[in-house]
C-alpha cells in the first residue's frame, strides 16, 4: 500500500484501505465466504446511517456483547467508526453486565439475534436500547444487518474526529474495581499504524486471530493493524489447540 498520511479516525483508515484494494479480502472465517474491503466499507456506511436514526451520536458509548468471530470484528470496526465502541466479555454474568453498562453510561447494547445473553436483562434494567446483529452463515464473514428501536429523538449524524473516543475498555480490576480506559480515534489508529509499520504488514499478509476481541491485543494488534495494512484477518471462535 502506498504510504499516505496516517488516518486519524477508523472510518478514514478503512476508506484508505478500501481505496487501495477494494476487492482485497478484509475478513475471513472458517466455512464462510470472505468479506472484501468494498463490502466492509458498505457495512460501515450503513451502520453510520443507522445509529443516528436510533438516537445514537458519535459521543455515545455502545456496548457490544458478541462471541468471538467475524461479526464481532466487523461490529468493532463499524460501531467504532461512528460512536464509542465498548466490547464486553460475553461470558460475564448479569451482575457484571449491570456494572459495566452503568459504568459506561451505555446508550445501547449490541447483541446477536437469538442469543439469550444475560446482558439483555441488564440492559432492560438500565433502560439501555438493545440492538441486534442479524447474520446469515451463507453471507460474507462479518457482514450483518443491525436492527433495533428508532430513537425518540434521532441524533444528528456527525463525522467522527481524531479526538473523539473510539474504544472504551476496562482494566482487569485485580487491585480494585475495573476502571474505564477510553481511547480516542487518533490513539487507536496511531497504534494500528505503528504495529503495521513495525511488522512490515502489507495487503498480501493474513493474520490468524485467536485472541479475544474484547481485549486490546485482538482489537488493535490483530484487527485494526491488519485493516491499516489492507491485509486480511481470519476470525476464529477462539483458541482450540487441536484445530490450531
Amino acid at each position: 500500500m502506498a504510504s499516505d498520511a496516517i488516518p486519524l479516525t477508523i472510518p478514514a483508515l478503512i476508506k484508505t484501505s478500501t481505496r487501495h484494494c477494494p476487492d482485497g479480502l478484509a475478513l475471513l472465517a472458517p466455512g464462510r465466504p470472505p468479506l472484501t474491503y468494498r463490502r466492509l466499507q458498505d457495512l460501515c456506511d450503513e451502520v453510520a446511517q443507522q445509529l443516528p436514526r436510533m438516537g445514537i451520536s458519535r459521543d455515545d458509548r455502545v456496548a457490544v456483547v458478541l462471541g468471538n468471530g467475524p461479526e464481532l470484528a466487523a461490529a468493532f470496526l463499524a460501531v467504532g467508526a461512528a460512536a464509542a465502541c465498548a466490547p464486553l466479555n460475553p461470558d460475564y454474568r448479569e451482575a457484571e453486565f449491570d456494572f459495566y453498562l452503568e459504568d459506561l453510561n451505555a446508550r445501547a447494547l449490541v447483541v446477536q439475534q437469538v442469543v439469550d445473553s444475560p446482558a439483555r436483562a441488564a440492559a432492560r434494567k438500565r433502560g439501555v436500547a438493545v440492538l441486534e446483529v442479524v447474520a446469515e452463515p451463507s453471507v460474507a464473514a462479518g457482514f450483518f444487518t443491525l436492527t433495533g428501536p428508532s430513537g425518540s429523538f434521532p441524533a444528528v449524524r456527525g463525522e467522527v474526529r481524531g479526538d473523539d473516543v473510539a474504544l472504551v475498555l476496562h482494566t482487569s480490576g485485580t487491585t480494585a474495581r475495573p476502571k474505564r480506559v477510553p481511547l480516542t480515534q487518533a490513539n487507536v489508529c496511531a497504534s494500528a499504524q505503528n504495529i503495521r509499520s513495525t511488522l512490515h504488514l502489507t495487503p498480501s499478509d493474513r493474520c490468524l486471530n485467536v485472541m479475544p476481541l474484547f481485549h486490546i491485543h485482538g482489537l488493535i494488534g490483530a484487527t485494526l493493524a491488519s485493516v491499516a495494512a489492507g491485509g486480511s484477518l481470519v476470525c476464529t471462535p477462539g483458541y482450540d489447540a487441536g484445530r490450531f
